[in-house]
Formats: C-alpha cells, structure tokens, sequence
C-alpha cells in the first residue's frame, strides 16, 4: 500500500491521546481502549449537547486549526489543500461539509457510548475509509483529537473543566484505538510511531 510521505507533525503530550503516564503504546496502539464508566458517559453526553448546537461552527473551528498547525494534513484535502488563509477556508463550503462530517461522526459515537458494538462498528467504518480510500496516516487521528479537545476547553470553558477534558481525553483515546484497529484489519502496514 503506497502511502504519501510527509514529515510528521508534532506530537500531542500523552494526556490528550487517552494515555496514562507510563503506559506505552505496542506498535503504536495501546493494548485496549479504557472503557467508559456510567458516569463519564453521561458527562460526555451532555457537554456534547452544548457542543452539538454549533456543530457546524465548532467543527470549522477544529479544521481551520488542525490546517493551520498540521498544514502537513492538507495534502489529504485537493479542494481547499491551497487554502492558507483562515478567513478563506472559513467561507469554503467544501471545508463546512468536512466540517459537519467530522462532527457528525462524533455525535452519533457520543449518542451511541451505552452501545460499545455500534462506536466500535461506526469507528471501524471510519478508520477503513480513511485507510483504504483515502490512505491518510493514522497519527492524524490522534493530532484531530488533540486540536478537537483544545478548541472546545476554549470555546466553551464552562462547560470544560479539568475534569471533564479528562473524561473527553479517555474518550478520544478510544475513538483512536478503534480506528486505529481498523488500519491494522485492513492490512495498513505501520500505524505510524511517529505521533507517539
């Protein structure tokens, strides 16, 4: 599988991958996803709802910056991929439909976290898309995280404490296993190490 080089961006620290201090990564994916507890799932499911009510807004947010810092990940996007200006890719409506489909994909992972099988089977389908269609390096999942999880502590501060971007942490740090699992399903070569 031929895969585009680029030089790797940097990485996030550990506690925004879903991480704990001291825990490693085993070929660049950890050994299981923490599950979520009753309580943590509620907590996402109702920061999401304030979240939600702007998705399309926040989700344009996330991808302006994720261009912005990572412009690396641009090469995956031919329509705004010569975007550099913030206020341009804010008007493309190429970019607001990538927008909502991100943020569409989390919603219904957030509306489905009491049924693990449904997340691990939408996450599944997302990773081999990604994998297989459009062969975008894994690492950029977990660096879409990060910029995710600083744009909403930002965006919506009351709503995101310390203690709920931990719960959103652990999270992402799921979302990231699954897709991940379904690179190495498909027969994805190396989940890249270098993001780690």
């Amino acid at each position: 599988m031929s895969r585009r080089e680029s030089p790797p961006p940097p990485s996030p620290p550990p506690q925004l991958l879903g991480l704990r201090s001291g825990e490693v990564e085993r070929e660049g994916r950890p050994e299981r996803a923490e599950p979520l507890s009753d309580a943590e799932r509620e907590i996402i499911q109702d920061t999401w709802g304030h979240v939600y009510k702007n998705c399309e807004d926040v989700g344009v947010s996330v991808l302006i910056r994720f261009f912005i810092n990572f412009p690396s990940a641009k090469q995956y996007f031919s329509q705004f991929q010569e975007m550099e200006d913030p206020e341009e890719m804010e008007r493309s409506s190429q970019l607001r439909l990538h927008a909502r489909r991100v943020m569409n994909a989390i919603n219904t992972v957030v509306e489905n976290l009491h049924d693990p099988e449904k997340v691990s089977s939408v996450l599944a389908l997302v990773g081999k898309a990604h994998a297989i269609k459009h062969k975008v390096e894994p690492m950029y999942f977990k660096i879409l995280s990060g910029v995710l999880l600083e744009v909403l502590s930002e965006d919506f501060p009351e709503f995101f404490p310390t203690e709920v971007q931990m719960v959103w942490t652990k999270l992402m740090g799921a979302v990231y296993w699954h897709v991940t699992g379904a690179y190495t399903d498909v027969g994805w070569l190396q989940v890249s190490s270098s993001a780690v």
